[in-house]
């Protein structure tokens, strides 16, 4: 990516607020990306253990999930070059994604103590009012 290419990615990335569902797309785009681009770099630079595409497309989906069954494995330098950044974005993700559901719990449990704060407030005003309200009549009444 050039550098004015990547400027104008960039200002789009941070011209609005980061939030977790905004934080999930991207991830999740960028974790689909580094799953097909690495699946078939395994097949290009590891053909021995990946002799063919689908090898190394299923090697890089089971890699960034965190399954890893074992079946398939790569065995130069460069192929464990890739797994290892597989295997950080797919760790990323799987952070990301527990983020993102625990903020949503978080701000659902926010907005309820919200609510029971304010009618809690409100109650406690209208008490006052009434305890007002009582006053003025027993002054006005002496």
């Amino acid at each position: 990516m050039t550098a004015p290419r990547f400027h104008r990615f960039e200002q789009r990335l941070t011209s609005r607020e980061m939030t977790a569902r905004r934080a999930g797309m991207l991830i999740a785009t960028v974790t689909v990306v580094v799953t097909l681009v690495s699946g078939v770099l395994m097949w290009l630079v590891d053909r021995n253990d990946f002799p063919n595409i689908g090898l190394g497309l299923w090697w890089a989906v089971q890699t960034v999930t965190t399954v890893g069954y074992g079946d398939v494995t790569p065995t130069t330098v460069a192929g464990r070059g890739i797994a290892t950044i597989v295997m950080l974005t797919g760790i990323g993700f799987l952070t990301v994604v527990t983020a993102a559901i625990t903020a949503v719990f978080v701000e659902s449990t926010r907005r309820r103590f919200r609510a029971s704060d304010e009618r809690a407030e409100h109650d406690r005003h209208s008490e006052i009012v009434e305890r007002l309200e009582r006053i003025e009549a027993r002054l006005f009444e002496s």
